[in-house]
């Protein structure tokens, strides 16, 4: 797992990613391999820092949980599960007006991914595959973040 590096956010950096082929999907073993996988990832989030961007009731962070992996299902080739009334045909733009409502940085972001990348360690497949996922995760996320640090003048100068 050492391939699954995490590089910084930039505010203002023009962020590229490209979805996930389609071998990831069936690697993973379809919906429901995405589902299994998904599941493990907002499990640990639900234990993680960050638990507190996620609902603490448990009955509506399993709805969230499943509403987002409808979205990772779609997004790495497999049928349209997420509610496109809400999300548009734009999902990505979506996703990343979503989390405005959230004060995300960098190590929120961090964490996250440590997240993800303890999932698929855990997940059985292919290195390259699971390789694939994650460079578009690790880029997409960098959408979110949405608080940067101010960069202070040196009172000394």
């Amino acid at each position: 797992m050492e391939r699954f590096k995490i590089t910084p956010a930039v505010k203002g950096e023009k962020v590229t990613f490209s979805n996930p082929g389609p071998e990831f999907y069936e690697a993973v073993g379809g919906e429901e391999g995405m589902r299994k996988l998904m599941y493990h990832f907002y499990d640990l989030i639900y234990e993680s820092d960050i638990h507190n961007f996620f609902p603490q009731d448990p009955e509506a962070f399993q709805e969230v949980k499943e509403k987002n992996t409808k979205f990772f299902i779609q997004r790495c080739g497999g049928p349209k599960l997420y509610n496109e009334a809400d999300a548009g045909e734009d999902l990505d733009h979506y996703m990343m007006r979503f989390h405005d409502d959230f004060s995300i940085n960098e190590k929120a972001r961090v964490e996250w991914l440590g997240c993800m990348r303890e999932a698929l360690k855990k997940h059985e497949m292919d290195e390259d595959l699971k390789l694939d996922f994650w460079n578009y995760v690790e880029a997409f996320s960098k959408l979110t973040v949405n608080q940067f640090p101010e960069k202070r003048p040196n009172p000394w100068f």
